[in-house]
């Protein structure tokens, strides 16, 4: 497996993860709203709940995305350095 298939590989599998929570969130607050009422006390509630649960899901689904290119970048940057460090000690 390539790099670049591995790298797409982990931010699909962590964009798909986000999607189903934020999927679940909504249909778990629409019951609740059916259930309670939508303009009331719970229903408010419910919709605050539901807007940290989607964004502590956003948040991470960025942090995985952006640590995986920081880590990708160090490691070209490490093997580019070892290949130029190998390459000197040859000559």
């Amino acid at each position: 497996m390539s790099e670049q298939e591995k790298q797409n590989l982990l931010k699909n599998t962590s964009k798909n993860a986000n999607k189903f929570v934020h999927d679940t969130v909504d249909t778990a607050n629409k019951v609740v709203k059916t259930i309670s009422g939508e303009g009331g006390f719970v229903g408010k509630t419910t919709d605050t709940a539901s807007d940290l649960v989607k964004n502590v899901s956003s948040t991470g689904e960025k942090a995985i995305g952006k640590g995986y290119d920081a880590l990708s970048n160090g490691v070209k940057g490490a093997s580019s350095y070892a290949k130029k460090s190998f390459q000197k000690k040859k000559k």
